[in-house]
């Protein structure tokens, strides 16, 4: 593929679909606020705003879908973050667990749904899977064992099983309120980050959005297990591979698309929400400082100063 190529295939497409790619881009990281905010409810916390959470959320996200290794690099933004507004580590070691979670429920279910739904999908991936993988009906059964986890889940919150203890760890099922809001807000925001592909895709080749889902769910999975930097490289193999029926021009396009909307800006902004966060921090500590060294009364005059 030449530049020219590459450059004409982001050109035609039309500023509508532009701005449809940007409001997808907004739905992703409202749902991802959301994660945040439905683990603040799993632990009882509601004193922290909407502005506060989603500031944290999209600044967690955006600098760990770049970063890689994202449970920790998140876990290490959280912690500054919510330790701020009285949060202890065991508390935010939950909520990172629980939007974690959150995100795999939803990639579980609509991985469970779109095997069901086409389970000749996998076939787009027979260059990197085992034939017995891309065989329909095996895909079939992978999906609706997929779809029974999420049943699962949903029964042992909703009958309130006991939790699962793995060594130390207690892993307790959600309240229904919190699951219901899980299996909302996860599908929700792939649906949006999905969208920003499926919108810059051109509109003549009619690519169905069913597939550019599930292209988006095995591309986005395979980036997140191999942890490179925002899964650069393994993230493109795959969609590349699994959509041999639209110019290749095309697909990179809106890969590149994507990369900006939904990774380089929030990253770049990201940057700036930490330094002023920072900046405030130490502006605090500080006066905190000023305040407690004029708080101290002076030395008593000894003997020699008279």
């Amino acid at each position: 593929m030449s530049f020219n190529e590459v450059w004409g295939s982001l050109t035609a497409v039309p500023p509508h679909r532009y701005a449809l790619a940007a409001l997808s881009t907004l739905v992703a990281y409202a749902a991802l606020a959301w994660y945040d905010r439905i683990a603040l409810l799993h632990l009882g916390v509601r004193h922290i705003s909407w502005l506060f959470v989603s500031v944290t959320s999209f600044t967690t996200y955006a600098l760990s879908h770049n970063i890689g290794a994202s449970v920790f690099s998140g876990a290490v933004v959280r912690y500054r973050a919510y330790t701020s507004k009285g949060l202890g580590a065991p508390q935010i070691a939950v909520l990172v667990a629980l939007c974690s979670f959150t995100f795999g429920l939803g990639t579980i279910l609509l991985g469970g749904v779109v095997l069901v739904a086409d389970p000749t999908l996998l076939h787009r991936l027979e260059d990197l899977l085992p034939s017995m993988l891309t065989n329909p009906a095996t895909a079939r059964i992978f999906g609706l064992l997929l779809l029974g986890f999420v049943a699962l889940y949903v029964i042992g919150s909703v009958l309130h099983l006991p939790p699962l203890v793995i060594r130390k760890a207690k892993l307790e099922y959600p309240r229904p309120a919190i699951m219901a809001r899980q299996l909302i807000a996860a599908p929700l925001e792939l649906l949006g980050a999905a969208g920003i592909i499926y919108f810059v895709l051109p509109a003549h080749l009619e690519p169905s959005f069913i597939i550019v889902l599930a292209v988006f769910l095995a591309s986005f999975s395979a980036a997140l297990v191999s942890h490179a930097p925002g899964g650069l490289g393994v993230f493109e193999l795959v969609f590349l591979t699994a959509m041999p029926d639209i110019p290749k021009a095309d697909v990179l396009a809106a890969l590149i698309i994507f990369r900006l909307f939904y990774l380089l800006i929030p990253f770049a902004l990201s940057l700036v929400v930490v330094l002023m966060f920072e900046r405030a921090r130490l502006a605090q500590a500080w006066r905190g400082r000023a305040a407690a060294d004029r708080s101290v009364p002076p030395p008593p005059l000894s003997s020699s100063d008279q």
